[in-house]
Formats: structure tokens, sequence, C-alpha cells
């Protein structure tokens, strides 16, 4: 097992980015509830206190016991995190006259402590609060301050406690902090004394040492969808048990063009224990009448279960599912809220485990979707497997709106072929996030020759992202998106207009549906 630090979450919208400025320094870190610290794990180093959307001053304010905390591991406050430990042992915290939001410059900087070391006079940094330290308990100094704000940042007194606390008021995990990845990394060195050795290559032989002793001669099965994530967890099983892993690759009929056979042929060429299934008529049959989104979901994970589980009844003796389960997924189940508001079923089939009555598997529950990709590579995936563009689980269900028939998948995927294979041929297509042709409910009238059309429209989008949960669209073009609109209208007979989506996620998702 590998050092780690713990990020105890408050709920702020930034502690994703805490943990993932860590990853980057080449840190384990693990998020966990205010509340569900692991007092007992011999592997914390550190223990980072994030933001949060509340005050420390609400009678229902998000609290943690600091005694099992502070003195027994270095320590980083932010935002909340600082006020909290300020208010809590003694300190005065009040309402900011006005909320301080935006961009500061540090001023009076004690840059000989370790955690401001190398960190110049008037670095910009980002502050997000509506309360204010007006005081600090006994045993704390100021190390910063700005224009408006007399205590940015400060420290724990030399030997005042057995591990050094360090609080800053605002956020170094933000872009807009210029100096906090400086910040961060003489924390996660010079605080916390980490030896900074989770690379991709470290997780690889961790992981496959901690299946091989897990697994033993125990059988696995796993479905897989071509996807980075299912695809990536399966190497890393099958170099832990080889052909005990059993894969079944599953086409609902609702895949890419050609990519069943494309995709089957990658994982063959892998050295994969695996069989292809065929089941498009069955999923089309079911889905025939149903426009609803979620319905088409539901009908999807529905079908999905009986079919995998004809297929699994099939393999004697297994004992395990494995799942390509990443951490935002992970994170989010165990949010400081609780589970988000529904926004659309999730692609993984939640009952699969217990209607096969097996125990589940996942290699990859700790790494954000950069950090797969990484260790892809690091195992020698193809490229082309590695840094495929996600795809949506119910596949082209939900790329073509409305009601699903044979006639409206092909259209979707002669359109959605042209698209990405225009994208391969311009080298664009590893410079954005994903990208996908969706068929619109909507017919319009057109001109083709001498003849008037009345066919549908596809709407193309194309995004960039890092993971998913924030993304803007891509600026391809204009002469590109030309060439692919005219390809598209003089090739796929049906289609009479193209349109691109220049929507923002949010307020928009990256699917319609």
């Amino acid at each position: 097992m590998t050092e780690k630090i713990i990020i105890l979450d408050f709920g702020s919208q930034y502690t994703q980015l805490i943990a993932r400025r860590l990853r980057e320094l080449n840190v384990f870190c693990e998020i966990l509830p205010f509340n569900k610290f692991p007092k007992d794990d011999k592997f914390i180093k550190a223990v980072i206190l994030s933001g949060s959307p509340f005050s420390v001053l609400d009678e229902k304010a998000l609290q943690v016991d600091l005694s099992e905390i502070i003195g027994k591991y270095p320590v980083l406050g932010v935002c909340y995190g600082a006020q909290y430990i300020a208010h809590t042992l003694g300190g005065k915290v009040s309402k900011s006259e006005h909320r301080e939001y935006g961009k500061a410059s540090l001023k009076s900087l004690e840059n000989d402590s370790d955690l401001l070391h190398g960190i110049e006079q008037t670095s910009q940094v980002w502050m997000s609060h509506g309360d204010t330290i007006l005081e600090l308990p006994d045993n704390f100094e100021v190390i910063a301050k700005t224009d408006d704000i007399p205590i940015a940042a400060y420290r724990s007194k030399v030997n005042a406690f057995d591990y050094p606390v360090y609080c800053l008021q605002f956020h170094p995990e933000v872009y807009h902090s210029l100096c906090g990845t400086e910040i961060l990394y003489n924390f996660v060195h010079d605080v916390a004394d980490c030896k900074a050795d989770w690379t991709p290559a470290h997780f690889v032989d961790d992981m496959v040492a901690q299946l091989k002793e897990k697994l033993g001669d125990d059988k696995v099965l796993m479905g897989l969808s071509g996807g980075v994530d299912s695809t990536i967890a399966a190497e890393l099983i099958h170099k832990a048990i080889g052909d005990n892993l059993y894969c079944i690759f599953l086409d609902n009929g609702l895949l890419r063009k050609n990519e069943f056979e494309q995709v089957l042929d990658s994982y063959e060429h892998m050295g994969l224990n695996i069989k292809g299934v065929r089941a498009g008529e069955e999923f089309l049959s079911e889905l025939e009448g149903e426009s609803d989104p979620e319905k088409k979901r539901k009908i999807i994970g529905r079908v999905f279960i009986e079919v995998f589980e004809r297929e699994a009844n099939k393999i004697e003796g297994v004992k395990w599912l494995g799942q390509g389960t990443i951490y935002p997924d992970v994170i989010e189940s165990v949010s400081v809220h609780g589970p988000s508001v529904t926004i659309k079923s999730h692609h993984n089939v939640g009952g699969l485990p217990d209607k096969l009555n097996l125990k589940i598997i996942e290699p990859l529950r700790m790494l954000f979707k950069d950090e797969v990709r990484r260790v892809g590579t690091e195992m020698g995936i193809s490229p082309s497997l590695v840094g495929r563009h996600p795809f949506p689980g119910p596949g082209l269900a939900i790329r073509v709106l409305g009601e699903i028939t044979k006639e409206k998948v092909r259209l979707c995927q002669e359109a959605d072929a042209i698209f990405i294979n225009n994208l391969r041929s311009s080298d664009l297509y590893n410079k954005v996030w994903q990208a996908g042709a969706i068929l619109l409910p909507v017919q319009s009238v057109g001109v083709m020759g001498d003849e008037r059309t009345y066919e549908f429209t596809i709407a193309l989008r194309c995004v960039n992202s890092v993971d998913g949960m924030t993304a803007e669209w891509s600026d391809l073009p204009h002469d590109f998106l030309a060439l692919v609109s005219s390809e598209i209208i003089n090739q796929v007979k049906g289609i009479n207009r193209v349109v691109y989506d220049i929507s923002t996620k949010p307020p928009a998702t990256i699917e319609w549906e």
C-alpha cells in the first residue's frame, strides 16, 4: 500500500481539483466526507480540510473532531477548513461585509515558511468566501495578507503541535491562483514529507499484485464496451489472472458503424479471452415505440442484464464481476450531500452483480479519467483504444432523439462515421475530448438538384474537457465543418441539413439525452 493524503470534503465545488493537483504531483490522495476520517489508517501522511458552501457560523455548520487530526498529522486548511480551525480553536470569524470573490494579490508574505517558500510577493490568488478570519487562536501566526484581508494565510507556531498546521483563506487548487501548484508542492514535499512516487508504473505494479492476492485462481467475468475504462480495467485483471478473466463484448445494435468488428479485433490482438455477442435485434425490438430518454436507458439496461446473464450462465465457476468504475463515480456515491439529483441513469448496470450473485472487483475505482489513460499507455495498450473518445453506455439510442428505428440508427451511424473519420484525417481527433453526430427528430425542406426534399437534420457535437464534468464546445475550423456537412448531405440519403452545437456544459450536457 502507498502513502496517502486524506482530503476531508466539506462540500466545496473545488474539492476534486485539490485531488487532481495532488495526483499531478505524484501523490496519492483520497477524498472522504468530512465526518468519515479513517483514524486507524497507518498510511496517512497528511490531512487537507476542503472549502465549503457553508459558513462556520451556521447553527448546522459541518464539523469534524480536530483532536483526531491536529497534532497527529500535518494539516492544510483551505477556505472553510481555515475558518473552521480558527473558529474551533478559539479565534474569531465573522461574516464578511461583502462576499470576497475573485483575484487578489498576496502581501506581507512570510515566504521563509515551508508552505510559502519561494512564493513571490504580490502573487495572484483566488478568493471565494463569505466569512473572514479576524483573530487567530493562541499558538498561531499570520504568514500572508492581501489588501482587503488581514489574514490570508496562517500557521501554527513552531512546536505548538507535534505536526504543523497551515491554513489558507484562498484556493490554491484553482487555475487562477497562479502560485497554487507551488504551494501544494511545498505542502506535500516540505510539510508532509511525501515521497511523491505514485506514478502510472507504480499503480500498475501495485494493482496487479493486489489483484493476484485477492483473486487467486478465481474466475472473473467482465462485460466490455470498447471504452477506455472497461478496456484498461480488463487488461489489469488479465495481467493478474490471465485466461481466468472471461470477457463478453455485446453488440446492442446501437454501436458506431463497424465498431463491433473493429473493437473485437483490437481485443483479440490484446490476447483477452473474449466472446462477441450480437444482440442488436433484441434491443431494437424492445425499444420500438419508446421515445422517452430515461425509459430508453432503462430498457437498454434491462435487456443488457438479460443477454449478459444468459451468456454468463454458459461459464461455470465464476465468482467475480469486473467493472470499469472510476473515481468520480466513487466520489459521487459518498458525496457530502448524498447522491445528486438524477440527471440521467448511469451507464453502469447496477443490478447485474446481485442478479448474478457475484462479488465486485473494480481496479480503477481510485483513478480519474486522465489517470486511467496514462495507466493504459504505461501497459502498452493501443493508442486507438487509450485515446478513444467517451461513448455513452446506451450508445446511439440517446443520439437518435425520440423513437428508435433501424433506419434512424443507420442514418446516425453513417453521419457519425463521416464526422469521426474526418476528425482523424484532419489530425483533430486527439485534440478534442468527445465528438459525435446526433439525429434530430426534425425534418425540414431542402433542395437537391431540381427536387425538393423533406429529410432529417444532423447536429454535430464536439467538446473539449478534462474529465467530462465540465466542457467547452470545440472551435473547429469553418472549412472543416463545411467539408463534413457537405459529405454528410451528399453521401447519406435521408439527411439534408447539418448544424453545429456550440453549447457549453453546464448549462447543457455533452449528450443531448
